[in-house]
């Protein structure tokens, strides 16, 4: 059983461009990863200032219901 040359040559050049394009693909890929890793690093000061934001919040929050519990029981008065 002898295989024709055309079916080989056409195989090879099909499995090269496939891999010539996976090739392509995990080099984009490779870059999205790249950049989203930086711009998470530039995010990172500003989560935790958000943070300490929310922490300082909440306790003015608590500070706000003691205040008014304070005065409510004034005007129970």
């Amino acid at each position: 059983m002898k295989l024709d040359t055309r079916v080989t040559l056409a195989l090879l050049l099909a499995l090269l461009v496939q891999a010539a394009g996976a090739v392509f693909w995990m080099g984009s890929a490779a870059e999205r990863l790249g950049a989203l890793e930086a711009r998470a690093i530039e995010a990172r000061p500003v989560a935790e200032r958000l943070a300490r934001l929310e922490a300082e919040v909440a306790a003015m929050r608590a500070q706000l219901d003691r205040i008014e519990r304070k005065l409510e029981a004034g005007d129970a008065r």
